[in-house]
């Protein structure tokens, strides 16, 4: 399934996209009055059943997107990560042996369709294509071999960057990748149970190719990270983990190609959806 929230006629639902429309599961599954609700009680194979049986309510066209997850739970990133990465940073290091980490936080994600906003502070505005593991079992410390088991779905993730802001401290990108409206999400959750094996994903700017990768050249596997990531914090429901970057964002070519207002960013996960957003400076 592609599970989606929107807003049609002043109604906020969630539902499915099937044969170009919409079948509203929020209008069906009144237990679960939100898509994190649906996940939470792992109601999953009962709506894909609705599905299955049940013709669109309407056009995909009739309804405005929302992200995937409007209040969604810890969101935790996930930096160089594919194979490569490493090496754009020109300074000889050898491969990390565990994952970089830090957070991002919902109100730094519009979603598809919107503008990604470009603050007053920055003049070295970046994409970072990824793909996004939403989680949908409750776990600490799960075993790698059973990792797998906790995802829920996969979406798609522009992590719009301020560079400037992630050289403030010594240690820390956090400032840089969370400016309000700077990255996207969407446009809807792809159920792991129909997600292909290896995923590839690509960035483009302007409709020019700069990132395309594909998941078996991750240095960290999905299944690592949840691994990893739920030995020090529980996982719930509705949580996501932004899995990191493929080569070729703006700040490794030379010299660097930073976005501008007017520029359109579109992050495609082959097969499975395309993520599009224009940029535009900040009102006022």
């Amino acid at each position: 399934m592609k599970l989606i929230t929107f807003e049609r006629g002043g109604r906020t639902s969630y539902g499915a996209v099937k044969d170009g429309g919409v079948v509203d599961l929020g209008a069906r599954l009144r237990q679960a009055p939100a898509l994190i609700d649906l996940i939470a009680q792992g109601m999953g194979p009962r709506a894909d059943d609705i599905v299955a049986r049940e013709a669109p309510d309407c056009g995909l066209n009739a309804v405005t997107l929302d992200l995937p997850l409007p209040a969604p739970g810890k969101i935790l990133c996930v930096g160089i990560n594919y194979l490569d990465r490493n090496a754009e940073y020109k300074d000889e290091t050898p491969q990390p042996t565990h994952p970089s980490v830090f957070i991002r936080l919902p109100a730094s994600f519009v979603a598809h369709g919107q503008d990604l906003i470009r603050p007053p502070e920055t003049q070295q505005f970046d994409y970072e294509g990824e793909i996004a593991l939403v989680i949908g079992r409750r776990g600490r410390r799960i075993a790698r071999a059973a990792a797998i088991g906790h995802v829920f779905g996969y979406t798609i993730a522009n992590e719009g960057t301020v560079r400037e802001w992630t050289r403030h401290g010594k240690f820390n990108v956090t400032q840089g990748k969370n400016f309000d409206r700077s990255g996207s999400l969407g446009p809807w959750i792809v159920t792991a149970d129909v997600a292909p094996s290896p995923l590839r994903l690509k960035t483009r700017v302007n409709g020019e190719e700069r990132q395309n990768d594909t998941t078996d050249r991750l240095l960290f596997p999905f299944d690592h990270l949840v691994s990893y990531l739920s030995t020090f914090t529980t996982l719930e429901p509705g949580d996501m983990i932004l899995t990191g970057t493929p080569n070729g964002a703006g700040a490794r070519f030379d010299p660097p190609r930073w976005l501008v207002p007017g520029d359109v960013v579109e992050v495609e996960l082959e097969g499975l959806g395309v993520l599009s957003n224009r940029v535009a400076d900040e009102a006022g």
